[in-house]
């Protein structure tokens, strides 16, 4: 009889061993970390350690996950109240580059908004967030359903970070909505795992959703 026709059998016949109870004590099996033969009982309970183990970690990191979502959840709160009472354009920008370094440590941030026919609103014509932008990357910008993470291949947009752009090494990118595209939001770290394609988008959507709402207060 080979090992596959015992294996199927004890599955079909999940009582056998409650018949036969005293061959359990008598079955031996290699140890997983000595190699020494042990009981199958001792046996079962080294897997069921490691398998709490196992259950143990993943929840430890479960937890981790969950501190860190609401420590973010709690700094978009902050941004959000701060928007909210900036009393004019000028200062709610203000607010949006000093929360983006200071409470979410993003080194480099900028941002573009173009409205066709409309100066800077706090009358600083030079204002580089009113400053020309290209069509090509009006059209990124109109194209990105979801923020996009990764280095930066748009040279027009890296340039937006100034005398810190030679530094950046990745960048995270927010199409700015109303019932169209309006403008982008840039972020740029020196790290290059800071923003990277593989991960998550959902709290610099929500932040791109919310610099959106904002500046459609002025606009």
């Amino acid at each position: 009889m080979k090992a596959d026709d015992v294996a199927r059998y004890l599955r079909e016949n999940p009582h056998f061993f409650e018949k036969y109870a005293d061959m359990l004590a008598e079955i031996h099996v290699p140890h997983p970390h000595s190699g020494g033969a042990i009981p199958l009982s001792d046996r079962q309970l080294l897997t069921l350690r490691e398998k709490n183990r196992a259950l143990e970690s993943r929840l430890a990191g479960l937890l981790q996950i969950g501190e860190e979502n609401d420590a973010i959840g709690e700094k978009m709160h902050r941004l959000c109240l701060a928007l909210l009472a900036a009393p004019d354009l000028q200062s709610l920008m203000t607010v949006l580059y000093l929360h983006l370094r200071e409470d979410f440590a993003v080194p480099h941030s900028a941002l573009r908004v173009w409205r066709s026919g409309r100066d800077a609103p706090w009358g600083k014509e030079e204002a580089a967030e009113f400053r020309p932008v290209g069509t090509e990357l009006k059209r990124y910008a109109a194209s990105l359903a979801q923020p996009y993470c990764g280095p930066s291949g748009l040279p027009e947009a890296a340039a937006w970070f100034g005398e810190g752009a030679s530094h950046v090494r990745s960048v995270a990118h927010m199409a700015l909505r109303d019932k169209d595209c309006f403008g982008m939001l840039a972020l740029g770290s020196e790290d290059v795992l800071r923003f990277f394609p593989e991960m998550g988008t959902l709290y610099l959507k929500r932040l791109g959703g919310l610099a959106s709402a904002a500046l459609l207060r002025f606009l």
